[in-house]
């Protein structure tokens, strides 16, 4: 039975979230779909301040075990809204908001006691990727792709990026991908040990079922004590790094790089960046 809103205890309350931000409780699983599709899922300022909230409503919520977020349309996420971030040019109180709200879902979803699931399939691009690989466990579909080209539009990649990609496959190749802003593939993705599964498009949603069924048919608090065990230097990695990242990316998007890349991508031509 799907629950589309809640009205007892501390139950999740569906009709405060956005149509961006769509909630789906089905046999104690919560599914968190980014519904945006005609921006490929771009996170807009009204989803950028709901995912503050979601992953902190999901870990009170008693009726939740198992947390999965995914895209809806050809993409999983395609990270900011570049059109949006002039706005933060124009006032910089747009980007330390997007830095504040950024902080604290990415917090909650490593704090949240319930096992995440990302499945994701198309681009996890930038905030995107930042979403999926936060969860705890990525399923991707053998087209999906993950990147985090913030240096590509003049920013500093300091929204989750440098904690999530050194953390997973090492500093060399974190540095290879965050400097140059290159997408990889999922099979690669999952060679190097960004993501844990890969499947045939068709095969996804069938993949993505069987582990939630074994995540909720689990010992529930066992899974969630690994997780936060697992977690620990994550958490630590993310405490030194993340102030500082954000600080520098909002820094960067005052620079005449960033202003460049965001006309660039409003008037459809390729920036050219100063030497």
């Amino acid at each position: 039975m799907t629950k589309t809103y809640a009205t007892q205890g501390r139950s999740i309350d569906f009709s405060k979230y956005p149509e961006t931000l769509q909630l789906d409780l089905t046999d104690n699983v919560l599914t968190i779909t980014l519904n945006n599709p005609d921006m490929r899922n771009a996170v807009v300022p009204e989803m950028d301040e709901a995912l503050t909230r979601v992953f902190w409503d999901a870990d009170a919520d008693p009726e939740v075990r198992v947390v999965v977020i995914k895209g809806n349309g050809k993409a999983f996420c395609a990270g900011g809204d570049l059109v949006g971030m002039l706005a933060g040019i124009e006032d910089m109180n747009n980007f330390i908001v997007g830095y504040r709200n950024g902080k604290r879902f990415m917090q909650a979803m490593l704090d949240c006691d319930k096992p995440i699931v990302s499945r994701v399939h198309g681009d996890a691009v930038g905030m995107g990727c930042t979403i999926a690989l936060f969860a705890d466990i990525v399923i991707a579909s053998e087209n999906a792709r993950f990147g985090d080209p913030h240096v590509n539009v003049g920013l500093v990649a300091g929204d989750g990026g440098a904690v999530v990609w050194p953390n997973n496959v090492g500093h060399a190749t974190a540095k290879y991908f965050l400097l140059t802003g290159d997408l990889v593939g999922a099979r690669e993705a999952q060679a190097m040990g960004l993501i844990a599964k890969v499947t045939t498009e068709a095969e996804l949603d069938a993949e993505v079922s069987r582990v939630v069924n074994k995540l909720n048919n689990g010992a529930m608090k066992a899974i969630s004590f690994t997780k936060h065990v697992l977690n620990i230097g994550l958490r630590q990695l993310f405490s030194s790094a993340v102030d500082a990242g954000f600080a520098l990316e909002t820094l960067s998007s005052q620079l005449p790089d960033h202003r460049e890349a965001a006309e660039a991508f409003v008037n459809k031509r390729k920036p050219v960046f100063r030497r």
